[in-house]
């Protein structure tokens, strides 16, 4: 269990804007159309939560990741507008399954504005909704809203998983170690007790024979 905890002090040990840089921007990638299939922005914003131990550097990572969160979302809808349903045609929606972009538009003319916030907890689907959005001329206006809602519900229910994960992780080792110093007692006291009861049996006989 050791080595999970040396790898989060390790990556505790980073500078946090570092920390920060790198998470803001798998995250907009992660968000963006096309770039959002490649970066592990979801797994990286995970493991960089591990490094929150603090309630200020929960909120400058929950306010990183809103914001990228949301310019992604917005690079992927100004993409929609731009380009329209023709998206649905180009190589990297056809590399994902044009199925994924055909529930996307279902489901923003089933909730409208509203999906863009619920598509937010969904895998895959959530980077096409922006540009989907944009295609189906969504007003930017009702957008926004939903877009900045999703982002800070969905950063910051990821940030306290991470960081529940992380602390975890070294309560979990520190109660592994703890039980491994009982098991190892345990050990030799059964292993004194095997010996002493060995060592009366064959002094036994010893005694019998000088009587």
């Amino acid at each position: 269990m050791s080595f999970l905890t040396d790898a989060l002090e390790g990556l505790a040990g980073l500078p946090q804007p570092a920390v920060l840089a790198v998470t803001g921007a798998l995250t907009l990638a992660e968000c963006t159309l096309g770039i959002g299939f490649l970066a592990p922005g979801e797994s990286a914003l995970l493991l960089a939560s591990t490094t929150v131990t603090s309630a200020p550097r929960f909120l400058v990572m929950w306010l990183v990741v809103t914001v990228c969160a949301i310019a992604g979302d917005s690079i992927g809808y100004y993409l929609g507008r731009r380009y329209g349903d023709r998206l649905r045609d180009s190589r990297i929606v056809r590399k994902v399954g044009q199925q994924h972009w055909d529930k996307a538009g279902d489901l923003l003319r089933r909730r409208g504005a509203w999906a863009v916030f619920v598509a937010r907890f969904m895998p895959v689907v959530r980077t096409l909704v922006p540009a989907s959005a944009g295609a189906s001329k969504l007003e930017y206006r009702r957008f926004l809203p939903a877009s900045v809602a999703g982002a800070a519900c969905w950063s910051a229910l990821h940030i306290g998983i991470g960081a529940t994960a992380g602390a975890s992780a070294k309560y979990i080792e520190s109660v592994f170690n703890g039980a491994m110093w009982i098991v190892l007692g345990v050990a030799l006291v059964v292993g004194a007790i095997v010996v002493l009861r060995r060592r009366r049996k064959t002094a036994v006989p010893e005694f019998e024979e000088v009587g």
